[in-house]
Parts: structure tokens; sequence; C-alpha cells
């Protein structure tokens, strides 16, 4: 008998899912902080800095207040601390350790041309002189940026026009013969494997490519909580093929059971076992690379929140803002938040306010209020200020004054 969820149910089931429906208790230490990321399985990368890195996010929307160098420590610290490593999971992600044996077959596929982009492998099989020579050098020197390899002498140009040196590091680093040591800023510093991943991890057998894909949707599954086809293959970018075999093996299996969700065309899919929330009491800014959020049509049919980034729309055509964060507040994306960290100004900058269809509540105000605070007392940000103007911000600048 297939397993029905209302829309309700299956938000509650999505938002546990994604860690939202604890409170964290005391203060957050690495413990907390890798318990976190290794149940969302993958936490994406991002190079705007308007507000702070992306990857910074997700742990405080869900755990409050935590020091930023503990999540350094996990994914670029002493080898002792070290506990998440970089690679292509969802875009470019910081993932726990234990999945790099999972990702090997995309490491397989990449050194062969597939699953990378086209002038990626075409680089690859044409200019192994350059990827020879750059991998050599990463050998003999230890951890390198793109910077330091570079031999061009002309100017680079805007975006991904990048040096033979970077194209050989960025094919090396997908084909798994290089990865990320650590960064210098945001500069990637590549290095051997064996020199940043536990042998304990690398030296484990590679595992068949079905088996590795079973084992990446199904840590998918937990994370999302309910989730159709599209959204599972989309958790970890697997090839459509390769998750229908792979899904229909595990519902064969009895890993995952179909679900019916109210008003969803698309059949889903659960974990085995699956509890669904009373109620879900978090409020949280979000970054416009959650993963609650990021598959755009998953979040429309949960949330009926339609969600767009405008960072590369020009201003003039931007109908939100530049860098929106969704605000979840009782169970629902009730608003969009323009938000940028104006250093220079000691203060978080409130550019716009928009709110959903039933509007925020003096109680959802309220809570957008607190986590506007302290997300700038996160960020060492002396104040919070609000710098337009409609109904929604003037009950906003109210509670920013009145507390």
């Amino acid at each position: 008998m297939t397993l029905t969820f209302s829309l309700n149910e299956a938000r509650r089931v999505a938002l546990a899912a994604q860690g939202f429906a604890r409170a964290p208790r005391g203060a957050i230490r690495h413990r907390q902080l890798l318990a976190q990321v290794q149940a969302l399985g993958v936490v994406q990368i991002d190079s705007v800095n308007a507000l702070v890195r992306s990857h910074y996010l997700p742990a405080f929307s869900r755990l409050g207040h935590y020091d930023r160098e503990l999540l350094d420590d996990l994914a670029w610290g002493r080898p002792a601390r070290r506990a998440l490593f970089e690679y292509w999971g969802h875009e470019a992600s910081l993932l726990p350790l234990e999945l790099y044996p999972l990702m090997r077959w995309r490491m397989r596929r990449a050194a062969r041309g597939q699953g990378i982009y086209q002038q990626l492998a075409r680089f690859g099989e044409e200019r192994r002189d350059v990827i020879q020579r750059v991998l050599g050098a990463v050998r003999e020197q230890g951890a390198l940026g793109a910077g330091a390899l570079s031999t061009r002498e002309e100017r680079a140009g805007p975006w991904w026009d990048w040096s033979a040196e970077k194209h050989a590091l960025e094919w090396l680093f997908a084909a798994g013969e290089v990865t990320v040591a650590g960064r210098r800023g945001f500069e990637r510093l590549y290095d051997l494997p064996e020199r940043v991943i536990p042998p304990a991890i690398l030296d484990q057998p590679d595992l068949p490519e079905d088996e590795a894909q079973r084992r990446l949707l199904l840590r998918a599954a937990g994370a999302l909580g309910v989730a159709t086809e599209r959204d599972l293959r989309d958790y970890y970018r697997l090839d459509s093929d390769d998750c229908r075999a792979r899904l229909a093996e595990l519902v064969e299996e009895g890993d995952l059971q179909p679900v019916r969700v109210d008003g969803w065309r698309q059949a889903a899919y659960c974990p085995g076992e699956v509890r669904v929330p009373r109620k879900v009491r978090a409020s949280a800014l979000l970054s416009p690379f959650d993963s609650l959020v990021w598959e755009r049509a998953r979040t429309e049919r949960l949330f009926d929140f339609r969600y767009r980034l405008e960072i590369y729309t020009p201003r003039h055509k931007r109908q939100y803002g530049y860098y929106v964060l969704p605000f979840l507040h009782d169970e629902r994306l009730a608003a969009r938040v323009d938000l940028r960290a104006e250093r220079a100004q000691d203060r978080l900058a409130v550019h716009a306010l928009h709110e959903e269809q039933h509007g925020l509540s003096e109680a959802g105000i309220q809570a957008l209020a607190g986590n506007l605070q302290s997300m700038a007392a996160w960020l060492g940000l002396g104040e919070v200020v609000v710098t337009c103007g409609n109904a929604g911000t003037a009950r906003l600048r109210g509670c920013l004054a009145g507390s």
C-alpha cells in the first residue's frame, strides 16, 4: 500500500530531514557542526561574498551562532581534524570524508571525459603535456594554486578565462588525481590525494558504480525526507539513466518506499522509516544555495515559492534584489530578504524585504528581526540597517528599534 502525505506533512518531513526540527543546545563545537554536515551529506560552495561565503550559511541557519573557523578546520585544517573534502557533489561542494569512496566512479568517468564540461574534456584529450607537467609540479612542490603555475603572459579575461595550468588542475581535480588541500583566500590549493585524504579512506577498495550510486541515492533520500526521482537525482547530480535504474533497485529491495504527496503529479519516495513531526518551529534565513531550496522546482512544489537567482540579472530588471535569502518561518517560506554585509560601515543592510502572499504575522516579523540581529552578531557587524521602505520594512524597523 502506497504511503500518502498531505502537502503540510511532506513539508514537515522535508524540514526535519534537513535539520530544522530540533533546536540546538549549548555551544557549537566541531562535533555538532560535523554531525550537521553529515546529515545534509553535501554543502554547496559558491564564490559570491555579498554576505558571507555560502558554505558557511547552512550551518548557521540550522544551528545558529558558531565559529566559522570550525568549518575551516573540518574542511581544510590539520589532518587530525579534517573530516570533509571538496569535490563535485551537487556543484562544487564540501562532502563528509566517508563519501570519498562513493565519488571514485565519478572521478573515473571524468578521466574518460564523461560528466564534465566539454571544454575540459577536450583539454584532457589534447593537452596531456600540460597535465603531466602540472601534476609533476604538484608532486614535487606540494599544495599549489593555479596562479603559482601559470605561464600565460596576456591578461586574463573575465569569468572562466582560465590559463592552461588552471585547466590542467581542474581536469586533475575532476579525475581525482589531485584534491583540494586548502584555500588561500578563496583560491584552491591542490595537492596529491595521499597527502590530504586519510589512508583509512583512501585505501578502501573501489566500489562498483551501481553500488556507489545506490548509496548516494540513499544519502539523498535521507537528507530530503520525501523526494521525487528528479529531486533525488539532483542532490548529487546523478545521470537520469543511472538514477532510474538504481531507484528501481532500491524500491525492490525495500530501502526506499513509494509515496504519494497531495498535489504532486510525480511519484515520490522516502526512506523505509519516516516520522512526520507534529510541528516544525524553526525560523531561519537561507542561503540561495541551501540544499532545502537549491532545486527550484521542488521548492515551488513544497512551499509554493518561486525562487530564482538575480545575481547576474541587470539591476533594472531585478524583481527582488541581488543576494536574496528566503526566510523560513512557521513551516513556510514566508518572505525574501535582499541582504548585504557592508563591512566598511560595520552593518548588515536590508536592501529589500518582500513578503509572500500570506504575509508575515507580528510573530513572523519579530522572528525575522531576531534572525537578522543574530546574523549581524555572527558576522561581527555592529548593527542591522533597513535601507528600503514599504509596509513590511516599517514593521521590521519597529521590531529592530524596540529590541
